[in-house]
């Protein structure tokens, strides 16, 4: 029901078209009727065919059978099309997809040590996946995940750590996947030796030779196609001596949906590859869906909290900030070697890029954290830090109303 649900929808818009197309011809027969010569006619037909011909050829006409039927792409890389095949493989196999209650990774899903194998590596497991679920109430995507979570599971290590991975391509995928680290050293950050086919599993280990915080992401193929499905996540190499202990640690990543519906459409909704390359999604949320930091975010007065904030692109620049807080610290592009700039209002996260505020809460109440481009927020960019604990009427002191924006 779901899939036919979502064709009918398209199906009404070609039918639109097509009556479009009909309704131009027979205005255009009735023109032409009024020459009353068939050879005149005749000529305008055979003008306008090779009109239309001479424009759509160089512009319209497609170059492999990929959805869509036209692009160009002049990336080092595949072009950011879906080919036929996988198209149709999508339907014939749709309902064999897993569907996930809830894409959204947990924000307090931080690991709070680094846990050392045997033989003193980090093991690190990831499978990749493509899976349907929520974007919002009654829309549904379709998600290409590491371990069926936007983000994908949040990695710790230390400056010196060497890292064992193991990628594996769930065999229900359409795709190709693999995965490229910001913080590895080598070519592709490790994605040229992690390509996996479905079904395939690849093993490589690299070091961690400098502290930062970093994305990793899927690079296979069209990089930007993989990631505005969902292919990103973090990886936090602590400097030398470890990073101070804080009460609460949180992980949050932004990310950008590029749907053929417009926003709040129902169904399933198809990728928008001309949205995409134009910058232009209807979508932009924390951790992979609408209201995904909406109730699971809490803190103490006098807590000490930390964000790991990072955000996945493809296109946006996002300007991170949590009204009604100043950070205590902040790292600049993940920058933990450099002094942090501190009292800062609202920061910058390049696409790609990644973030570590810290600040102590000091008043009770609803935090809320936005992109402060504010109009992304209407597109799903929020989220909601919870503080409990005693109010300090010499910090704030005024009766509050409900309303949780400025």
């Amino acid at each position: 029901m779901e899939l036919i649900t979502y064709l009918w929808q398209y199906i009404v818009e070609v039918f639109g078209l097509f009556i479009a197309y009909v309704f131009a011809a027979i205005l255009i027969f009735l023109i032409l009727r009024q020459f009353h010569s068939r050879k005149i006619t005749a000529a305008l037909v055979v003008i306008f065919i090779g009109v239309s011909i001479a424009f759509y050829i160089p512009n319209g006409m497609p170059t492999t059978l990929a959805y869509p039927l036209s692009l160009k792409s002049f990336g080092p890389g595949e072009r950011p099309d879906l080919p036929l095949k996988n198209v149709l493989n999508f339907f014939t196999n749709f309902n064999n997809f897993e569907r996930i209650e809830n894409i959204a990774r947990d924000p307090n899903d931080v690991p709070q040590n680094i846990v050392y194998g045997e033989d003193g590596m980090i093991e690190v497991n990831l499978t990749t996946t493509e899976v349907i679920a929520e974007m919002a109430d009654g829309t549904t995507l379709n998600y290409w995940t590491f371990d069926n979570t936007v983000p994908g599971p949040f990695i710790r290590g230390r400056v010196g750590d060497t890292v064992l991975l193991n990628i594996t391509n769930d065999p229900s995928s359409l795709h190709p996947h693999n995965v490229d680290f910001h913080a590895v050293t080598g070519p592709g950050g490790g994605a040229a030796a992690t390509i996996v086919a479905p079904g395939e599993t690849k093993t490589m280990t690299f070091k961690l030779l400098n502290p930062g915080l970093y994305i990793y992401h899927c690079a296979f193929g069209n990089p930007g196609l993989h990631m505005t499905h969902g292919m990103y996540g973090l990886i936090l190499v602590e400097p030398e001596g470890g990073l101070p202990p804080v009460d609460k640690e949180f992980y949050i990543v932004q990310g950008e949906f590029y749907t053929e519906g417009a926003m709040g459409r129902e169904g399933l909704q198809l990728f928008d590859t001309q949205a995409y390359l134009d910058g232009k999604p209807e979508y932009i949320v924390f951790n992979g869906k609408t209201g995904a930091l909406m109730d699971n975010m809490t803190a103490n007065v006098g807590d000490t909290v930390r964000m790991y904030v990072g955000n996945g692109g493809v296109n946006l620049i996002s300007s991170f900030h949590v009204i009604g807080e100043i950070f205590d610290r902040v790292y600049r592009e993940g920058d933990l070697v450099s002094p942090p700039a501190e009292g800062l209002q609202t920061t910058l996260v390049p696409a790609g890029g990644a973030v570590m505020v810290e600040f102590t809460v000091e008043y009770p109440g609803k935090y809320v954290l936005v992109d402060h481009a504010l109009a992304r927020v209407d597109r799903g960019a929020w989220g909601v830090l919870l503080v409990e604990g005693e109010a300090d009427p010499t910090i704030y002191d005024g009766e509050i109303q409900g309303g949780d924006g400025h």
